[in-house]
């Protein structure tokens, strides 16, 4: 009898560093056990330099440059984030001053509550405060981008002036999308 003492002895230690083992594991793991996973982390975010396509618009086409930065996150399910847009113009359409990019046209401050992503695109939703151009207080806006580094497009449409939309173009900078490395 004491022979087969000896040998379960050795197998149930073995067994129970296995349970162990297995138990610590599943306790550490940033993954549920049951399947139900998380999403969050960053659905996208980018900074950069920005042309409008076409400026100002006829008959003057004056150019307009942005500098844009924006940074979208899921959390607990909920989305948050910040955008920023500030577009400057040239202090004068034409001669020497017309390369300095000094008025500030239009700076929009907004506050991301929504997002959705379809393949290499994110559509951001939220409210803004708006100076300059379709100034205003609690304005919805929508900034739709493409992943992608100088050429990627962006369009920025804000409800105080939603037959507008802003079409960019990134110039320097770069835009990334959830599950880039």
């Amino acid at each position: 009898m004491s022979r087969r003492f000896k040998f379960a002895k050795p197998w149930l230690v073995g067994v129970l560093v296995l349970t162990i083992g297995i138990g610590l594991v599943v306790a550490l793991s940033p993954r549920s056990a049951s399947g139900g996973e998380s999403h969050d982390g960053i659905i996208a975010e980018g900074a950069g330099t920005t042309i409008i396509h076409g400026g100002t618009g006829a008959p003057g086409f004056v150019p307009v440059l942005t500098t844009v930065a924006f940074h979208a996150q899921r959390t607990g399910g909920h989305v948050t984030g910040s955008f920023d847009c500030l577009a400057l113009a040239p202090e004068d359409s034409i001669g020497s001053k017309s390369a300095k990019f000094t008025v500030n046209a239009m700076y929009v401050i907004g506050q991301i509550t929504g997002a959705t992503v379809s393949g290499d695109t994110a559509t951001l939703t939220g409210t803004s405060e708006i100076t300059g151009l379709g100034a205003g207080s609690n304005v919805a806006f929508t900034f739709v981008v493409k992943k992608g580094g100088p050429g990627a497009p962006a369009v920025l449409t804000v409800n105080t002036l939603p037959v507008s939309p802003f079409n960019e173009v990134l110039v320097e900078g770069s835009f990334r999308l959830q599950g880039e490395d």
